[in-house]
């Protein structure tokens, strides 16, 4: 009896109340009551305040605890508690913060470079650079190359995740993202130049944002609209919200962005004969206008079941209605004596539906040894585009009259689905880490086209022109990583193993594509450190770079008749090799030498054909392409006020491919270049509202496919204000500022004289403003699926 009645009052649960108000007895909604129990650093339990400032935090043991509570604007109040019963601490007003900073200087944290044995990790957590976007943060992150929307690393797009969870949107998207996104929730950029065996062996080079982990409860929300200024004028409005208890993490996000984009290229092509004097030759000048109104929605559902059980759900939607690209284009052909021949003039008129949701399921479970955790989920993705299409040109000849007109049409659609299930084993073994795991996907993919001529006057199918296409993958994979530190030397091996089994298939062509093959991929990371100021390290992995499904259509997309792009559902999977030797010293100064063996990799080729004078434009399996170079960073703070970095790459390219308009003879070419990043960050106020930003980028000529791109100059400018204690920023960019952020690029060799400048709107000037309210500080579980197959839906 004595026993049990012991017993009864060591499992006593007691529950606190209380209310918060202002000084001028307003109560506090969304306020952080946090419970720390002696001695511990760590929050026990925490709660917010609801609209009339109550909070309650329930299944308290009657213990001794620090009761802190915290609200943005307002001084902390702490308060020591025992309770042995149900307590109410009864009404307890914050008093505003109102800070003096006269002289006071506020200095920010410096940001700081750590090289780990497979990835270089970059510090920006509460420094100088806080103040501005995520996306201003990438752009000064060591060994990252901007080129317009694109984030490069070594020459390769960058996949970019988000707490180890890939984003899954296009270049464009993935920027206005990060632009919204605020540099003060980032806690360090991950920089994986060579992705282990636990990533996809199709993953190139990695950028995996770190965001701040913060254990407060409640809710949080904001809205965020930009005003761009280029040509036209484009919009973007945003708002997502939080909320979080004990048990449950509930995200969306919503976002209309309503855009009018206008492109402009100039393009000469010099036809050759066989004894390679130029017959005819093409200037065209090419413009486009594109008008788009695209939706994106996010949800993300995460639940702790207990102390070792969770599961999430996310979900992904992204609709892109009526988006319409008008293509004009005026050619004049000339003769071998540089004298007008005849004159087309073409109006490509396309409009374009677009629907993608993606699904995942997750589940965790923490074992009982310590760092050991199973995890499992399954992903869908849904993906359908069907686009319209109207083609007419006129040719004039020398003295403008009309003599022919060609007029065609086309309907497409692309219906795509993808499962995966992907299971992951995290085992800790003493001082060794093993991962393991395995993962299997299935794609379907169901893709035709309707080609009719108007010549007539009454649209007839040509069924030459016509298809459908029928593509099934299968995927299955598993993998084995094993990583141990010493006290100066650190280890990481991998290997994973995939088998692909791949089927194309032409309706109308009645031909058949199959593709079976396994392969491994080995990763190897070794680091050795001297001493606090040196350390060396050396990678190496194997990937591989899969077509992306809409390449494999036997299907032509025009321009006009002589101009158009063309699947190849010959391409085949291509192989790589990549080492990177680097040196660090005192975390400021980083030396990289590397060389990939990027095998016969995927790359976008044009060709002319000199005897239909037309220009067909394609992806190809290269014979052989390889780069290597020396890179040279440095990071540092020149004064309190003053971030300064730099990055500075010599490089060298070479690639063969068989050139089909020129006998199939094989074609050799190769580059030296240089690329040099300058980044400037100023704190133009004693409390650090206010900054700017100056950087400037110069990169010089460059390989892709088989043109060569002329050296380009980009120089922007920032200023950014943040509002009413951090809960509003305004800013303002301005980028490309002189204008030669784009450069005419060329292909020459051989029976071929391709050159073309294309002009996107990259020079333009930004407005943004974004207001957060409720409980602002809190850190989201927002996420996208982290699964390779959706790369290769390929963006419009």
């Amino acid at each position: 009896m004595v026993f049990a009645s012991f017993a009864s009052v060591f499992a006593q649960e007691v529950t606190i109340t209380g209310n918060v108000f202002d000084e001028n007895n307003d109560p506090l909604s969304f306020v952080n009551v946090l419970l720390y129990e002696e001695g511990n650093a760590e929050p026990l339990k925490g709660a917010t305040t609801n609209e009339q400032g109550f909070f309650e935090i329930k299944k308290i043991k009657p213990n001794p605890y620090l009761l802190i509570i915290s609200f943005i604007g307002f001084q902390t109040h702490e308060q020591k508690i025992s309770p042995s019963s149900n307590l109410d601490v009864g009404e307890i007003k914050l008093r505003e913060d109102h800070q003096v900073l006269g002289e006071t200087m506020i200095t920010a944290k410096k940001p700081t470079i750590q090289r780990l044995a497979d990835r270089l990790v970059f510090n920006v957590e509460n420094t100088t650079l806080s103040s501005g976007s995520s996306w201003d943060i990438l752009k000064r992150t060591p060994g990252v190359i901007t080129i317009q929307d694109h984030l490069l690393i070594k020459g390769e797009n960058a996949t970019v995740y988000l707490n180890d969870k890939k984003v899954q949107i296009t270049a464009s998207e993935l920027k206005a993202l990060l632009e919204g996104m605020s540099g003060a929730s980032v806690k360090s950029i991950e920089v994986i130049t060579n992705p282990s065996s636990n990533f996809d062996a199709e993953s190139g080079a990695i950028l995996n944002i770190k965001t701040s982990k913060n254990v407060s409860l409640g809710y949080k929300g904001s809205i965020d609209a930009t005003y761009t200024q280029a040509l036209f004028p484009k919009f973007n409005f945003g708002t997502s919200q939080f909320y979080k208890n004990e048990k449950l993490d509930i995200f969306l996000n919503y976002s209309f962005q309503p855009h009018k984009e206008f492109k402009e290229d100039d393009a000469a092509i010099n036809f050759i004969d066989e004894s390679q004097s130029v017959f005819a030759r093409w200037e065209n000048d090419f413009n486009r206008t594109t008008r788009s109104k695209t939706h994106n929605a996010n949800i993300v559902l995460d639940y702790t079941i207990n102390d070792r059980n969770s599961i999430s759900l996310s979900s992904n939607l992204l609709i892109s209605p009526d988006k319409t690209f008008k293509n004009y284009i005026i050619n004049e052909s000339l003769n071998a004596q540089n004298q007008l021949d005849s004159t087309f003039i073409s109006e490509s008129n396309v409009s374009q539906d677009l629907n993608n949701i993606a699904v995942d399921l997750g589940y965790v479970h923490k074992f009982k040894k310590e760092g050991a955790k199973l995890s499992a989920i399954a992903h869908v993705t849904d993906y359908g585009r069907t686009q319209y299409q109207y083609v007419s040109t006129d040719y004039f000849d020398a003295g403008n009259t009309l003599f022919k007109n060609i007029s065609f049409n086309t309907d497409a659609l692309q219906e795509i689905m993808i499962y995966t299930g992907q299971l992951d084993l995290e085992t800790p073994v003493g001082s060794t880490t093993l991962n393991s795991g395995t993962k299997v996907s299935f794609i379907k993919s169901e893709s035709g086209i309707d080609f009719f001529d108007h010549g007539s006057g009454t649209p007839i199918l040509n069924a030459g022109r016509s298809d459908e296409y029928l593509y099934n993958e299968k995927i299955y994979a598993g993998y084995a990583a094993l990583a141990k530190d010493w006290e100066k030397f650190k280890t990481k091996i991998g290997l994973r193993a995939e088998q692909t089994e791949a089927e194309g298939k032409s309706i109308s062509m009645n031909q058949i594509n199959k593709q079976e093959y396994f392969e491994l991929f080995p990763s190897l990371f070794l680091q050795y450190l001297f001493n606090e100021k040196h350390s060396i390290s050396f990678d190496y992995s194997r990937r591989v770079n899969r077509p992306r499904y809409e390449d494999l259509n036997p299907f032509a997309y025009f321009l006009n008749e002589n101009n158009f792009n063309v699947g190849n559902p010959n391409l085949i999977a291509a192989y790589s090799n990549r080492f990177t030797l680097n040196y660090t010293l005192k975390s400021k100064y980083f030396f990289d030498v590397y060389y990939y063996d990027r095998g016969n990799q995927i790359q976008t080729l044009s060709f002319q054909d000199n005897d239909n004078l037309t220009v067909r434009t394609f992806e190809q399996n290269l014979i052989s392409a390889t780069s290597y170079g020396f890179d040279f960073q440095h990071i540092r703070n020149i004064t309190d006020y003053w971030f300064f970095y730099t990055y500075i790459s010599l490089f060298h390219e070479d690639l063969s491919f068989v050139a089909i308009e020129s006998a199939n003879q094989i074609v050799d070419m190769d580059v030296q270049g240089v690329y040099a990043q300058i980044s400037n960050s100023f704190t133009l106020t004693k409390d650090g509202t206010f900054s700017s930003e100056l950087g400037g980028t110069y990169y010089s000529r460059y390989l892709f496919g088989s043109f060569e791109r002329k050296p380009i100059l980009d120089i922007s400018i920032g200023l950014r204000k943040t509002l009413w204690n951090n809960r509003a920023v305004l800013s303002l960019a301005s980028e490309d500022v002189l204008g030669k952020a784009n450069a005419r690029v060329s292909s020459r060799y051989l029976n071929q004289d391709y050159n073309y400048k294309s002009i996107p709107p990259t020079q333009f000037i930004r407005f943004g403003f974004t207001y957060n309210f409720g409980n602002f500080r809190l850190a989201d579980n927002k996420r996208s699926v982290e699964f390779e197959e959706r790369d290769r839906l390929k963006p419009q």
